[in-house]
C-alpha cells in the first residue's frame, strides 16, 4: 500500500495557511494533535491536520463552506452545507477538506463539542517556536490529550517531544487539570 502521509512540512504549512486564510474570516479555531508536534520540529508524517472551530450556526457554516470552495478546497463528504452541518458537525463527527483534485493532506474540521473544547479555544495561543502564525491549543493541552486520551505510540512520542521543547515553561498543574477534565468529559 502506498504511503499517504505527507512528510514535507512546507506542503503542510502552505495547505494550512491557505485554509486558515479563509477560516479566520468566519470563526475562531485551534490546531490540535499531530501537527502541533510536527510544527515544533518532530520528524513524522501525517495525512491530516486536526482543527476545532468554535460552534457556529448553520448559516455561518454555509458561508464558510462556500468560501472554502471558492478558494480551491473541496469537502470529501458529499452533501449540501446544511447536510454537512447537521449530519456531521452537529453529530460530533468531523468533515474533511482537501485541495481540489488531491487526497492528502486533508483538514479534519470539528465543531467545539463541549466545555473542554471551548476551554481550548478560549486559551488558544500562537506558538513562536513553530515559525507560524496559526492558533494552537496550548502545549499543556496537547500533552494532556496525548498522554491521557489518545495514548497511541505516535501520540506519546509527540507528548514527549513537546515536553522536551517546553521543559522550561510547562505548567504541570495545568496539564493535570486538563487530564482531569478529559477524564470527566471524554
Amino acid at each position: 500500500m502506498p504511503e499517504r502521509a505527507v512528510k514535507d512540512r512546507n506542503v503542510l504549512d502552505e495547505f494550512i495557511s491557505d485554509f486558515i486564510k479563509v477560516l479566520k474570516k468566519h470563526c475562531k479555531y485551534i490546531i490540535v494533535s499531530g501537527y502541533v508536534a510536527i510544527a515544533h520540529g518532530r520528524a513524522r508524517g501525517t495525512e491530516d491536520v486536526d482543527i476545532i472551530i468554535e460552534k457556529i450556526k448553520v448559516g455561518e457554516f454555509t458561508q464558510l463552506h462556500k468560501d472554502l470552495i471558492k478558494s480551491g478546497f473541496e469537502c470529501i463528504q458529499p452533501g449540501t452545507p446544511k447536510t454537512l452541518y447537521e449530519d456531521y458537525l452537529l453529530e460530533k463527527t468531523s468533515i474533511r477538506y482537501v485541495k481540489m483534485g488531491t487526497l492528502v493532506p486533508d483538514m479534519e474540521l470539528k465543531l467545539a463539542k463541549d466545555k473542554l473544547d471551548k476551554y481550548q479555544i478560549k486559551n488558544r495561543v500562537k506558538l513562536p517556536l513553530t515559525d507560524t502564525t496559526f492558533y494552537f491549543s496550548t502545549p499543556e493541552t496537547n500533552i494532556a490529550f496525548k498522554e491521557e486520551y489518545l495514548k497511541a505510540d505516535k501520540d506519546l512520542e509527540d507528548a514527549k517531544h513537546l515536553r522536551m521543547i517546553y521543559q522550561e515553561t510547562l505548567n504541570e498543574k495545568e496539564i493535570e487539570k486538563i487530564k482531569k477534565m478529559i477524564k470527566e468529559r471524554r
